[in-house]
Protein backbone atom coordinates (compact mmCIF):
# COMPACT_ATOMS: atom_id res chain seq x y z
CA UNK A 1 0.00 0.00 0.00
CA UNK A 2 2.94 2.41 0.87
CA UNK A 3 4.64 1.91 -2.73
CA UNK A 4 1.16 2.62 -4.03
CA UNK A 5 0.13 5.86 -2.56
CA UNK A 6 3.64 7.49 -4.48
CA UNK A 7 2.54 6.59 -7.69
CA UNK A 8 -1.49 7.18 -7.19
CA UNK A 9 -0.70 10.69 -5.76
CA UNK A 10 1.67 11.22 -8.61
CA UNK A 11 -1.10 10.40 -11.37
CA UNK A 12 -3.74 12.49 -9.42
CA UNK A 13 -1.22 15.38 -10.08
CA UNK A 14 -0.78 14.66 -13.89
CA UNK A 15 -4.06 14.61 -14.50
CA UNK A 16 -4.36 17.94 -12.71
CA UNK A 17 -1.85 19.60 -14.45
CA UNK A 18 -3.26 17.81 -17.52
CA UNK A 19 -7.08 19.90 -17.32
CA UNK A 20 -4.89 22.98 -16.73
CA UNK A 21 -3.67 22.21 -20.66
CA UNK A 22 -7.42 21.91 -21.67
CA UNK A 23 -7.51 25.71 -22.28
CA UNK A 24 -4.30 25.61 -24.30
CA UNK A 25 -5.89 23.34 -26.68
CA UNK A 26 -8.95 24.55 -27.50
CA UNK A 27 -7.07 28.03 -27.96
CA UNK A 28 -4.93 25.80 -30.23
CA UNK A 29 -7.51 24.45 -32.18
CA UNK A 30 -10.23 27.00 -32.42
CA UNK A 31 -8.63 29.92 -32.46
CA UNK A 32 -4.67 29.74 -34.04
CA UNK A 33 -5.62 26.90 -36.39
CA UNK A 34 -8.14 29.33 -37.75
CA UNK A 35 -5.89 32.25 -38.33
CA UNK A 36 -3.19 29.58 -39.35
CA UNK A 37 -5.77 28.12 -42.26
CA UNK A 38 -6.15 32.00 -43.02
CA UNK A 39 -2.40 32.35 -43.34
CA UNK A 40 -2.26 29.71 -45.94
CA UNK A 41 -4.97 30.47 -47.85
CA UNK A 42 -3.84 34.45 -47.96
CA UNK A 43 -0.34 33.42 -48.93
CA UNK A 44 -0.47 30.21 -50.78
CA UNK A 45 -3.93 29.52 -52.06
CA UNK A 46 -2.83 26.87 -54.44
CA UNK A 47 0.04 25.56 -52.62
CA UNK A 48 2.73 27.61 -53.62
CA UNK A 49 3.46 31.27 -52.36
CA UNK A 50 0.82 33.33 -54.37
CA UNK A 51 0.98 37.73 -53.58
CA UNK A 52 -1.36 38.51 -55.96
CA UNK A 53 -4.28 39.22 -53.66
CA UNK A 54 -2.28 41.55 -51.96
CA UNK A 55 -0.76 43.30 -55.36
CA UNK A 56 -4.81 43.63 -56.31
CA UNK A 57 -5.45 45.01 -53.01
CA UNK A 58 -2.28 47.18 -53.57
CA UNK A 59 -2.66 48.54 -56.80
CA UNK A 60 -6.98 48.73 -57.06
CA UNK A 61 -8.40 52.30 -56.06
CA UNK A 62 -11.44 50.14 -54.79
CA UNK A 63 -9.52 48.20 -51.83
CA UNK A 64 -7.42 51.43 -51.59
CA UNK A 65 -10.40 53.52 -50.81
CA UNK A 66 -11.62 50.72 -48.68
CA UNK A 67 -8.71 50.62 -46.19
CA UNK A 68 -8.75 54.85 -46.93
CA UNK A 69 -12.63 54.79 -45.34
CA UNK A 70 -11.70 52.52 -42.66
CA UNK A 71 -8.47 54.73 -41.14
CA UNK A 72 -10.10 57.72 -41.66
CA UNK A 73 -13.81 56.89 -40.18
CA UNK A 74 -12.08 55.27 -36.81
CA UNK A 75 -9.82 58.30 -36.99
CA UNK A 76 -12.73 60.94 -37.17
CA UNK A 77 -14.65 58.57 -34.20
CA UNK A 78 -12.02 58.58 -32.42
CA UNK A 79 -11.35 62.18 -32.43
CA UNK A 80 -15.32 63.11 -31.41
CA UNK A 81 -15.12 61.11 -28.82
CA UNK A 82 -12.32 62.33 -27.26
CA UNK A 83 -13.71 65.68 -27.55
CA UNK A 84 -17.03 65.13 -26.45
CA UNK A 85 -16.13 63.18 -23.24
CA UNK A 86 -12.97 64.99 -22.01
CA UNK A 87 -15.27 67.72 -20.44
CA UNK A 88 -17.87 64.73 -19.31
CA UNK A 89 -14.61 63.20 -17.73
CA UNK A 90 -13.55 66.96 -16.09
CA UNK A 91 -16.95 67.01 -14.71
CA UNK A 92 -17.23 63.36 -12.72
CA UNK A 93 -13.40 63.58 -11.57
CA UNK A 94 -13.59 67.22 -9.98
CA UNK A 95 -17.51 67.83 -8.61
CA UNK A 96 -19.98 65.89 -6.52
CA UNK A 97 -23.61 65.45 -7.49
CA UNK A 98 -26.50 63.98 -6.90
CA UNK A 99 -26.67 60.15 -9.01
CA UNK A 100 -22.97 60.28 -9.93
CA UNK A 101 -22.14 57.06 -9.39
CA UNK A 102 -25.24 56.11 -10.55
CA UNK A 103 -25.18 58.07 -13.96
CA UNK A 104 -21.44 56.55 -14.06
CA UNK A 105 -22.89 53.15 -13.86
CA UNK A 106 -25.70 53.75 -16.37
CA UNK A 107 -23.41 55.29 -18.63
CA UNK A 108 -21.81 51.96 -19.64
CA UNK A 109 -24.78 50.11 -21.05
CA UNK A 110 -24.78 51.57 -24.78
CA UNK A 111 -21.01 49.80 -24.65
CA UNK A 112 -22.36 47.08 -23.78
CA UNK A 113 -25.35 47.13 -26.35
CA UNK A 114 -24.46 44.47 -29.57
CA UNK A 115 -24.18 46.44 -32.19
CA UNK A 116 -27.19 45.66 -33.99
CA UNK A 117 -29.35 47.02 -30.86
CA UNK A 118 -26.91 50.48 -31.76
CA UNK A 119 -28.01 50.50 -35.09
CA UNK A 120 -32.05 49.29 -34.09
CA UNK A 121 -32.12 52.71 -31.60
CA UNK A 122 -30.15 54.86 -34.31
CA UNK A 123 -32.81 53.70 -36.98
CA UNK A 124 -35.47 54.01 -34.71
CA UNK A 125 -34.62 57.34 -33.60
CA UNK A 126 -32.87 58.97 -37.25
CA UNK A 127 -34.55 57.35 -39.61
CA UNK A 128 -37.10 58.40 -41.91
CA UNK A 129 -40.15 56.84 -40.19
CA UNK A 130 -37.96 57.53 -36.96
CA UNK A 131 -39.03 59.45 -33.54
CA UNK A 132 -37.67 62.66 -34.78
CA UNK A 133 -38.96 62.70 -38.33
CA UNK A 134 -42.24 61.01 -37.11
CA UNK A 135 -42.50 64.08 -34.64
CA UNK A 136 -41.71 66.71 -37.17
CA UNK A 137 -44.34 66.09 -39.57
CA UNK A 138 -46.72 65.49 -37.44
CA UNK A 139 -45.99 69.14 -35.59
CA UNK A 140 -44.29 71.48 -38.03
CA UNK A 141 -46.57 69.43 -41.03
CA UNK A 142 -43.90 68.62 -43.16
CA UNK A 143 -44.20 66.88 -46.10
CA UNK A 144 -40.88 65.04 -45.78
CA UNK A 145 -38.57 63.97 -43.15
CA UNK A 146 -36.33 67.15 -42.41
CA UNK A 147 -33.72 65.20 -40.84
CA UNK A 148 -32.36 62.51 -43.84
CA UNK A 149 -29.01 60.82 -42.43
CA UNK A 150 -30.68 57.09 -43.21
CA UNK A 151 -26.82 55.40 -45.33
CA UNK A 152 -24.78 58.57 -44.67
CA UNK A 153 -21.57 58.73 -43.31
CA UNK A 154 -22.55 61.28 -40.14
CA UNK A 155 -24.85 58.27 -38.38
CA UNK A 156 -22.05 56.48 -38.79
CA UNK A 157 -20.35 58.97 -36.64
CA UNK A 158 -22.89 59.60 -34.22
CA UNK A 159 -23.31 55.34 -33.50
CA UNK A 160 -19.59 55.22 -32.97
CA UNK A 161 -19.65 57.88 -30.68
CA UNK A 162 -22.63 56.64 -28.83
CA UNK A 163 -20.98 53.21 -28.86
CA UNK A 164 -17.55 54.69 -27.07
CA UNK A 165 -18.28 57.53 -24.72
CA UNK A 166 -18.84 55.68 -22.52
CA UNK A 167 -15.30 54.23 -22.21
CA UNK A 168 -13.90 57.24 -23.20
CA UNK A 169 -15.45 58.66 -20.14
CA UNK A 170 -14.97 55.98 -17.82
CA UNK A 171 -11.10 55.36 -18.49
CA UNK A 172 -10.23 59.37 -18.60
CA UNK A 173 -12.04 60.03 -15.18
CA UNK A 174 -10.50 56.94 -13.66
CA UNK A 175 -7.36 58.38 -14.52
CA UNK A 176 -8.00 61.81 -13.38
CA UNK A 177 -9.43 61.31 -10.01
CA UNK A 178 -6.14 59.24 -9.55
CA UNK A 179 -4.29 62.07 -10.21
CA UNK A 180 -2.09 64.80 -7.24
CA UNK A 181 -4.17 67.77 -7.39
CA UNK A 182 -0.68 69.57 -6.53
CA UNK A 183 0.55 69.51 -9.87
CA UNK A 184 -2.45 72.10 -11.04
CA UNK A 185 -2.46 73.82 -7.47
CA UNK A 186 1.45 74.82 -8.44
CA UNK A 187 0.69 76.29 -11.61
CA UNK A 188 -2.33 78.23 -10.63
CA UNK A 189 0.30 79.53 -8.08
CA UNK A 190 2.78 80.46 -10.99
CA UNK A 191 0.00 82.44 -13.17
CA UNK A 192 -1.42 79.16 -14.91
CA UNK A 193 -5.25 79.85 -15.09
CA UNK A 194 -7.90 79.02 -18.42
CA UNK A 195 -6.83 77.88 -21.61
CA UNK A 196 -2.85 77.79 -20.64
CA UNK A 197 -3.92 75.53 -17.20
CA UNK A 198 -5.65 72.97 -19.92
CA UNK A 199 -3.17 72.90 -22.69
CA UNK A 200 -0.07 73.08 -20.03
CA UNK A 201 -0.76 71.46 -17.42
CA UNK A 202 -4.20 69.14 -17.94
CA UNK A 203 -3.25 67.82 -21.45
CA UNK A 204 0.09 66.83 -21.03
CA UNK A 205 -1.15 64.88 -17.48
CA UNK A 206 -3.61 62.65 -19.22
CA UNK A 207 -1.68 62.39 -22.43
CA UNK A 208 -1.18 58.60 -21.60
CA UNK A 209 -4.88 58.09 -21.14
CA UNK A 210 -6.42 59.64 -24.07
CA UNK A 211 -4.08 57.90 -26.23
CA UNK A 212 -4.71 54.58 -24.32
CA UNK A 213 -8.60 55.17 -24.51
CA UNK A 214 -8.25 56.74 -27.83
CA UNK A 215 -6.14 54.04 -29.39
CA UNK A 216 -8.82 51.58 -28.00
CA UNK A 217 -11.71 53.51 -29.62
CA UNK A 218 -9.91 53.04 -32.70
CA UNK A 219 -9.43 49.54 -32.48
CA UNK A 220 -13.15 49.21 -32.17
CA UNK A 221 -13.92 51.69 -34.73
CA UNK A 222 -11.76 50.11 -37.03
CA UNK A 223 -13.37 46.64 -36.69
CA UNK A 224 -16.78 47.94 -36.93
CA UNK A 225 -18.96 45.79 -38.71
CA UNK A 226 -22.82 45.73 -37.43
CA UNK A 227 -22.52 49.60 -37.04
CA UNK A 228 -21.55 49.72 -40.87
CA UNK A 229 -23.52 47.24 -42.25
CA UNK A 230 -27.24 48.07 -41.33
CA UNK A 231 -26.92 51.92 -41.02
CA UNK A 232 -24.07 52.55 -43.94
CA UNK A 233 -25.46 50.63 -46.66
CA UNK A 234 -23.70 49.28 -49.29
CA UNK A 235 -22.22 52.64 -49.99
CA UNK A 236 -19.75 52.48 -47.08
CA UNK A 237 -17.73 48.93 -46.24
CA UNK A 238 -14.68 49.25 -43.73
CA UNK A 239 -12.11 46.08 -43.92
CA UNK A 240 -14.34 44.39 -41.75
CA UNK A 241 -17.67 44.42 -44.13
CA UNK A 242 -15.60 43.58 -47.04
CA UNK A 243 -14.62 40.28 -45.63
CA UNK A 244 -17.82 39.74 -45.18
CA UNK A 245 -19.02 40.54 -48.37
CA UNK A 246 -15.94 38.43 -50.03
CA UNK A 247 -17.15 35.65 -47.93
CA UNK A 248 -20.42 35.55 -48.26
CA UNK A 249 -21.26 37.43 -51.76
CA UNK A 250 -18.62 37.19 -54.05
CA UNK A 251 -16.67 33.50 -52.54
CA UNK A 252 -13.58 35.22 -52.73
CA UNK A 253 -11.89 33.13 -50.33
CA UNK A 254 -8.17 34.32 -50.73
CA UNK A 255 -9.11 38.02 -51.52
CA UNK A 256 -10.81 37.57 -48.15
CA UNK A 257 -8.11 35.81 -46.37
CA UNK A 258 -5.41 38.82 -47.62
CA UNK A 259 -7.70 41.84 -46.52
CA UNK A 260 -7.97 39.68 -43.11
CA UNK A 261 -4.32 39.33 -42.87
CA UNK A 262 -3.79 43.01 -43.67
CA UNK A 263 -6.39 43.81 -40.82
CA UNK A 264 -4.70 41.05 -38.42
CA UNK A 265 -1.09 42.83 -38.63
CA UNK A 266 -2.78 46.13 -37.94
CA UNK A 267 -4.43 45.22 -34.89
CA UNK A 268 -1.07 43.83 -33.53
CA UNK A 269 0.69 46.92 -34.41
CA UNK A 270 -1.94 48.76 -32.52
CA UNK A 271 -2.58 46.23 -29.49
CA UNK A 272 1.58 46.13 -28.96
CA UNK A 273 1.22 50.26 -28.91
CA UNK A 274 -1.58 49.87 -26.06
CA UNK A 275 0.53 47.79 -24.33
CA UNK A 276 3.14 50.09 -23.86
CA UNK A 277 0.74 53.22 -22.73
CA UNK A 278 -0.74 50.67 -20.13
CA UNK A 279 3.09 50.73 -18.82
CA UNK A 280 3.35 54.45 -19.22
CA UNK A 281 0.17 54.88 -17.37
CA UNK A 282 1.00 52.12 -14.48
CA UNK A 283 4.44 54.80 -13.51
CA UNK A 284 2.39 57.41 -14.27
CA UNK A 285 -0.05 57.26 -11.21
CA UNK A 286 0.25 59.28 -8.16
CA UNK A 287 -0.17 57.95 -4.76
CA UNK A 288 -2.67 60.87 -3.81
CA UNK A 289 -6.43 61.71 -5.10
CA UNK A 290 -8.14 64.39 -6.31
CA UNK A 291 -11.00 65.21 -3.60
CA UNK A 292 -14.88 65.77 -6.08
CA UNK A 293 -16.65 69.15 -4.42
CA UNK A 294 -20.30 70.16 -5.33
CA UNK A 295 -19.83 72.65 -7.91
CA UNK A 296 -21.16 76.58 -5.88
CA UNK A 297 -20.55 78.69 -8.61
CA UNK A 298 -23.13 79.04 -11.37
CA UNK A 299 -20.53 78.87 -14.13
CA UNK A 300 -19.48 75.47 -12.67
CA UNK A 301 -23.37 74.48 -12.09
CA UNK A 302 -23.96 75.09 -16.07
CA UNK A 303 -20.93 73.18 -16.85
CA UNK A 304 -22.27 69.98 -15.01
CA UNK A 305 -25.65 70.87 -15.76
CA UNK A 306 -24.74 70.95 -19.34
CA UNK A 307 -22.58 67.92 -19.57
CA UNK A 308 -25.08 65.73 -18.11
CA UNK A 309 -27.44 67.05 -20.52
CA UNK A 310 -25.04 66.02 -23.44
CA UNK A 311 -24.69 62.90 -21.95
CA UNK A 312 -28.44 62.21 -21.52
CA UNK A 313 -29.54 63.02 -24.84
CA UNK A 314 -26.10 61.29 -26.42
CA UNK A 315 -26.51 57.58 -24.14
CA UNK A 316 -30.02 57.68 -23.60
CA UNK A 317 -32.17 59.38 -25.72
CA UNK A 318 -31.32 56.62 -28.85
CA UNK A 319 -32.48 53.56 -26.72
CA UNK A 320 -35.38 55.65 -25.14
CA UNK A 321 -36.51 56.34 -29.54
CA UNK A 322 -35.61 52.38 -29.52
CA UNK A 323 -38.45 51.34 -26.78
CA UNK A 324 -41.24 53.73 -28.12
CA UNK A 325 -40.86 52.87 -31.99
CA UNK A 326 -41.53 49.03 -31.14
CA UNK A 327 -44.68 50.37 -28.94
CA UNK A 328 -45.98 52.90 -31.80
CA UNK A 329 -45.16 52.02 -34.92
CA UNK A 330 -47.66 52.60 -37.02
CA UNK A 331 -50.26 53.43 -34.91
CA UNK A 332 -51.44 56.16 -33.54
CA UNK A 333 -51.26 54.81 -29.83
CA UNK A 334 -49.49 52.06 -27.72
CA UNK A 335 -49.42 48.76 -29.28
CA UNK A 336 -48.37 45.18 -28.72
CA UNK A 337 -48.55 44.68 -32.38
CA UNK A 338 -44.98 43.59 -33.04
CA UNK A 339 -44.15 41.40 -29.60
CA UNK A 340 -46.88 39.58 -30.68
CA UNK A 341 -45.79 39.08 -33.78
CA UNK A 342 -42.16 37.59 -33.01
CA UNK A 343 -44.64 33.93 -32.26
CA UNK A 344 -45.65 34.00 -36.69
CA UNK A 345 -43.39 33.43 -39.64
CA UNK A 346 -45.06 35.77 -42.18
CA UNK A 347 -45.13 34.36 -45.62
CA UNK A 348 -42.11 34.98 -47.67
CA UNK A 349 -40.32 35.69 -44.59
CA UNK A 350 -36.02 34.80 -45.26
CA UNK A 351 -36.43 33.40 -41.75
CA UNK A 352 -37.49 29.50 -41.60
CA UNK A 353 -38.83 30.00 -38.03
CA UNK A 354 -40.70 32.55 -35.93
CA UNK A 355 -38.81 35.47 -34.33
CA UNK A 356 -39.25 34.07 -31.42
CA UNK A 357 -37.54 31.04 -31.79
CA UNK A 358 -34.47 32.95 -32.07
CA UNK A 359 -35.14 34.35 -28.13
CA UNK A 360 -34.98 30.73 -27.27
CA UNK A 361 -31.46 30.01 -29.58
CA UNK A 362 -30.27 33.11 -27.97
CA UNK A 363 -31.01 31.42 -24.65
CA UNK A 364 -29.98 28.04 -25.38
CA UNK A 365 -26.54 29.26 -26.50
CA UNK A 366 -25.79 31.86 -24.11
CA UNK A 367 -26.12 29.05 -21.23
CA UNK A 368 -23.74 26.43 -23.04
CA UNK A 369 -21.69 29.49 -23.32
CA UNK A 370 -21.52 30.99 -20.10
CA UNK A 371 -21.05 26.91 -18.84
CA UNK A 372 -17.86 26.42 -21.21
CA UNK A 373 -16.60 29.60 -20.41
CA UNK A 374 -16.99 29.26 -16.76
CA UNK A 375 -15.16 25.85 -16.73
CA UNK A 376 -12.48 27.25 -19.28
CA UNK A 377 -11.93 30.49 -17.61
CA UNK A 378 -11.48 28.23 -14.00
CA UNK A 379 -8.76 26.11 -15.57
CA UNK A 380 -7.43 29.35 -17.07
CA UNK A 381 -6.94 31.36 -14.32
CA UNK A 382 -5.21 28.28 -12.18
CA UNK A 383 -2.75 27.99 -15.06
CA UNK A 384 -2.20 31.45 -15.17
CA UNK A 385 -1.48 31.66 -11.16
CA UNK A 386 0.91 28.48 -11.86
CA UNK A 387 4.53 29.75 -11.03
CA UNK A 388 6.03 28.30 -14.38
CA UNK A 389 8.31 30.11 -16.63
CA UNK A 390 5.97 29.90 -19.72
CA UNK A 391 2.99 31.62 -17.47
CA UNK A 392 4.21 35.29 -18.36
CA UNK A 393 4.24 34.33 -22.04
CA UNK A 394 0.45 32.33 -21.36
CA UNK A 395 -1.27 35.27 -20.02
CA UNK A 396 -1.86 37.59 -22.37
CA UNK A 397 -1.55 35.00 -25.42
CA UNK A 398 -5.31 34.52 -23.69
CA UNK A 399 -6.61 37.80 -24.18
CA UNK A 400 -5.88 37.67 -28.24
CA UNK A 401 -9.57 36.41 -28.82
CA UNK A 402 -10.42 40.43 -28.08
CA UNK A 403 -7.86 41.98 -30.44
CA UNK A 404 -9.54 39.22 -33.10
CA UNK A 405 -11.46 40.53 -35.47
CA UNK A 406 -15.02 38.53 -35.22
CA UNK A 407 -15.86 38.67 -38.80
CA UNK A 408 -12.00 37.01 -39.36
CA UNK A 409 -13.30 34.58 -36.99
CA UNK A 410 -15.84 33.70 -38.35
CA UNK A 411 -14.25 33.53 -41.78
CA UNK A 412 -11.64 31.41 -40.34
CA UNK A 413 -14.22 28.93 -38.68
CA UNK A 414 -15.73 28.37 -42.24
CA UNK A 415 -12.59 27.67 -44.23
CA UNK A 416 -10.53 25.62 -41.22
CA UNK A 417 -13.36 23.73 -40.01
CA UNK A 418 -14.75 21.70 -42.63
CA UNK A 419 -12.70 18.55 -43.13
CA UNK A 420 -12.56 15.44 -40.34
CA UNK A 421 -12.02 15.46 -38.07
CA UNK A 422 -13.33 18.90 -37.27
CA UNK A 423 -16.11 18.80 -39.89
CA UNK A 424 -17.78 21.25 -37.90
CA UNK A 425 -19.51 23.52 -40.48
CA UNK A 426 -22.50 22.91 -40.47
CA UNK A 427 -22.57 21.97 -37.06
CA UNK A 428 -24.66 24.40 -34.03
CA UNK A 429 -21.95 23.65 -31.57
CA UNK A 430 -19.63 25.58 -34.11
CA UNK A 431 -21.45 28.55 -32.92
CA UNK A 432 -21.23 27.40 -29.21
CA UNK A 433 -17.88 27.34 -29.56
CA UNK A 434 -16.93 31.08 -31.28
CA UNK A 435 -19.22 32.43 -28.81
CA UNK A 436 -17.33 30.79 -26.06
CA UNK A 437 -13.95 31.68 -27.58
CA UNK A 438 -15.13 35.22 -27.62
CA UNK A 439 -16.41 35.17 -23.83
CA UNK A 440 -13.70 33.19 -22.53
CA UNK A 441 -11.05 36.57 -21.81
CA UNK A 442 -14.04 38.08 -19.80
CA UNK A 443 -14.52 35.37 -17.11
CA UNK A 444 -10.60 34.73 -17.04
CA UNK A 445 -10.27 38.99 -16.48
CA UNK A 446 -13.24 38.49 -13.70
CA UNK A 447 -11.71 35.43 -12.01
CA UNK A 448 -7.90 35.77 -11.87
CA UNK A 449 -7.43 39.15 -9.78
CA UNK A 450 -10.02 36.93 -6.91
CA UNK A 451 -7.57 33.95 -7.37
CA UNK A 452 -4.26 35.63 -7.54
CA UNK A 453 -5.32 37.60 -4.55
CA UNK A 454 -6.21 34.27 -1.94
CA UNK A 455 -3.32 34.58 0.39
CA UNK A 456 -0.75 31.47 0.36
CA UNK A 457 -1.23 30.58 3.81
CA UNK A 458 -4.36 29.94 3.84
CA UNK A 459 -4.03 26.73 1.43
CA UNK A 460 -0.89 25.54 3.15
CA UNK A 461 -2.93 25.72 6.92
CA UNK A 462 -5.77 23.69 5.05
CA UNK A 463 -3.19 21.22 3.47
CA UNK A 464 -1.73 21.07 6.69
CA UNK A 465 -4.92 20.48 8.44
CA UNK A 466 -5.31 17.04 5.93
CA UNK A 467 -7.25 18.92 3.29
CA UNK A 468 -6.80 17.39 0.01
CA UNK A 469 -6.18 19.86 -2.70
CA UNK A 470 -9.55 18.95 -4.15
CA UNK A 471 -10.92 19.90 -0.54
CA UNK A 472 -8.85 23.16 -0.40
CA UNK A 473 -10.54 24.08 -4.07
CA UNK A 474 -13.89 23.45 -3.20
CA UNK A 475 -14.27 24.83 0.66
CA UNK A 476 -11.82 28.06 0.19
CA UNK A 477 -10.71 28.79 -3.39
CA UNK A 478 -14.23 28.47 -4.93
CA UNK A 479 -16.13 30.64 -1.80
CA UNK A 480 -13.45 33.24 -2.83
CA UNK A 481 -13.38 33.54 -5.68
CA UNK A 482 -17.67 33.11 -5.74
CA UNK A 483 -18.29 36.84 -6.59
CA UNK A 484 -15.65 37.19 -9.74
CA UNK A 485 -16.99 33.74 -11.16
CA UNK A 486 -20.52 34.91 -10.89
CA UNK A 487 -19.03 38.03 -13.17
CA UNK A 488 -17.49 36.58 -15.64
CA UNK A 489 -20.61 33.88 -15.78
CA UNK A 490 -22.79 36.98 -16.34
CA UNK A 491 -20.64 39.04 -19.01
CA UNK A 492 -20.18 35.19 -20.76
CA UNK A 493 -23.85 35.35 -21.25
CA UNK A 494 -24.24 38.28 -22.10
CA UNK A 495 -21.53 38.56 -24.62
CA UNK A 496 -23.19 35.24 -26.23
CA UNK A 497 -26.82 37.04 -26.45
CA UNK A 498 -25.26 39.89 -27.88
CA UNK A 499 -22.54 38.69 -30.67
CA UNK A 500 -23.01 39.39 -34.58
CA UNK A 501 -19.69 38.98 -36.00
CA UNK A 502 -18.77 35.97 -36.01
CA UNK A 503 -22.40 34.55 -35.82
CA UNK A 504 -23.05 35.99 -39.20
CA UNK A 505 -20.71 33.49 -40.50
CA UNK A 506 -21.58 30.58 -38.98
CA UNK A 507 -24.31 30.36 -37.65
CA UNK A 508 -26.72 28.12 -39.22
CA UNK A 509 -30.06 29.30 -41.18
CA UNK A 510 -33.06 27.78 -39.22
CA UNK A 511 -31.37 28.10 -36.04
CA UNK A 512 -31.11 32.12 -36.07
CA UNK A 513 -29.67 33.80 -32.67
CA UNK A 514 -31.71 37.24 -32.18
CA UNK A 515 -28.93 39.33 -33.37
CA UNK A 516 -28.82 37.52 -36.61
CA UNK A 517 -32.90 37.39 -36.62
CA UNK A 518 -32.59 41.30 -36.10
CA UNK A 519 -29.92 41.30 -38.64
CA UNK A 520 -32.42 39.39 -41.46
CA UNK A 521 -35.73 41.51 -40.38
CA UNK A 522 -33.52 44.72 -40.71
CA UNK A 523 -33.00 43.36 -44.76
CA UNK A 524 -36.85 42.69 -44.91
CA UNK A 525 -39.37 45.01 -46.50
CA UNK A 526 -42.60 45.97 -44.80
CA UNK A 527 -43.70 47.70 -41.33
CA UNK A 528 -44.39 43.86 -39.84
CA UNK A 529 -40.64 42.81 -40.56
CA UNK A 530 -39.59 46.19 -39.21
CA UNK A 531 -41.02 46.24 -36.10
CA UNK A 532 -39.97 42.90 -34.86
CA UNK A 533 -36.92 43.91 -35.38
CA UNK A 534 -37.59 46.81 -33.18
CA UNK A 535 -38.98 44.54 -30.41
CA UNK A 536 -36.69 41.72 -30.54
CA UNK A 537 -34.06 44.94 -30.22
CA UNK A 538 -35.65 45.38 -27.00
CA UNK A 539 -35.65 42.59 -25.59
CA UNK A 540 -32.07 42.03 -26.02
CA UNK A 541 -31.29 45.55 -24.68
CA UNK A 542 -33.35 44.59 -21.91
CA UNK A 543 -31.64 41.24 -21.09
CA UNK A 544 -28.24 43.37 -21.28
CA UNK A 545 -29.51 45.65 -18.99
CA UNK A 546 -30.62 43.18 -16.33
CA UNK A 547 -26.96 41.72 -16.42
CA UNK A 548 -25.02 44.44 -16.22
CA UNK A 549 -26.92 45.70 -13.41
CA UNK A 550 -25.92 42.01 -11.81
CA UNK A 551 -22.23 42.88 -13.09
CA UNK A 552 -22.29 46.38 -11.02
CA UNK A 553 -24.26 44.60 -8.02
CA UNK A 554 -21.50 41.10 -7.82
CA UNK A 555 -18.07 43.56 -9.09
CA UNK A 556 -15.94 44.37 -6.15
CA UNK A 557 -14.52 47.79 -6.76
CA UNK A 558 -11.34 47.90 -7.74
CA UNK A 559 -11.33 43.92 -8.53
CA UNK A 560 -10.68 43.34 -12.12
CA UNK A 561 -8.68 43.26 -15.01
CA UNK A 562 -10.92 44.57 -17.70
Amino acid sequence: MDQRRPSLSGMLSGMRHGLLLVPLVFLAVFFFYPLATILTIGLAPEGAIDLSSFLEILSSDYYRRIIGFTVGQATLSTALTLVLALPGAYVFARYEFPLKRTLLSLSVLPFILPTLVVSAAFTALLGRTGVINTLAISVLGLAEPPVVLERTFAIILIAHVFYNYPLALRMISSFWVNQSPQIEEAARLLGCHGWRLWWFVRIPLLRPIILASGLLIFVFTFTSFGVILILGGPRFATLEVEIFRQTTSYLNLSMAAALSLIQMGLLLALMALYARLQSQMASELRASRLVSRKPKRFSRKLLVATNLGLMGLLLFVPLAALVIRSLTLGESGLTLRYYTALTHNPRGSILFVPPIEAVGNSLLFATGTMLLAVLLGLLTAQLLTRRWRIVRWLDPLFMLPLAASAATLGFGYIVALDEPPLNLRTSPALLLIAHTLVALPFVVRSVLPALRGIPAHIREAAKTLGASPWQVWRLIDLPLIGRGLAVGATFAFTVSMGEFGASVFVARPEIPTIPIAIYRLLGQPGVVNYGQALALSVLLMAVCGISFSVIERLRVTGVGEF
